[in-house]
C-alpha cells in the first residue's frame, strides 16, 4: 500500500522533529562562539535558579533523560562551567553549581535564546503565540517522560 506524501509531511512526529532541527539550527547560529546547545542552555539556567542541585534534581527540572544528562554535566565540567561534587548526604550523587565562567556563558546565552524564541514565534500570528505555547506545554505534560507507558487520559 502506497501512502501519501502530503500524510507524511503532516505527521505531528515529523513537523515536530523538524521544528526542533531549525530550533537548534536558529540557537547555533544565534548562540556563536559560546558553542552552547539548547539542552546545555537549560541545564545552566535549571542550575542559576536552584542551589547546588543533585544530577537527579536536574533530570526533574529539566526533563532531560538520566543518561544525557550525565553526559551533558560531563561535556559542562569539561568546559569548566559547571562544577559537580559529592553530596554529602549520599555518596552516590553529585550536586552540581556554576562556576563563575558559566555564569558568564548563560549571561551571554540569554540574549541568543530571546533571538531564537522571537524568531520561532515570528513565524506564527501573534494572535495565536500564547495558544501555541500552551499546547507544546501541554503535550510535554501529557506525554513526558513521567507520561509515557501511563494510560491516555
Amino acid at each position: 500500500m502506497k501512502s501519501d506524501s502530503s500524510e507524511k509531511l503532516n505527521s505531528a512526529i515529523h513537523l515536530l522533529h523538524r521544528a526542533g532541527q531549525c530550533a537548534d539550527e536558529l540557537f547555533a547560529v544565534n548562540v556563536g562562539v559560546s558553542d552552547l546547545t539548547p539542552r546545555q542552555f537549560a541545564v545552566l539556567k535549571a542550575l542559576a535558579n536552584s542551589d547546588e542541585p543533585s544530577q537527579s534534581t536536574l533530570v526533574d527540572l529539566t526533563g532531560i533523560d538520566r543518561s544525557t544528562m550525565a553526559d551533558i554535566i560531563r561535556r559542562l565540567v569539561a568546559k569548566s562551567l559547571v562544577q559537580r561534587r559529592r553530596t554529602r548526604r549520599d555518596a552516590r550523587m553529585y550536586a552540581v553549581r556554576l562556576t563563575e565562567k558559566g555564569k558568564t556563558a548563560l549571561n551571554h546565552a540569554e540574549p541568543a535564546v530571546r533571538a531564537t524564541d522571537e524568531r520561532i514565534l515570528a513565524a506564527i500570528p501573534a494572535a495565536q503565540r500564547e495558544a501555541f505555547l500552551r499546547s507544546l506545554a501541554r503535550i510535554v505534560e501529557a506525554i513526558g517522560p513521567d507520561a509515557i507507558g501511563q494510560p491516555q487520559r
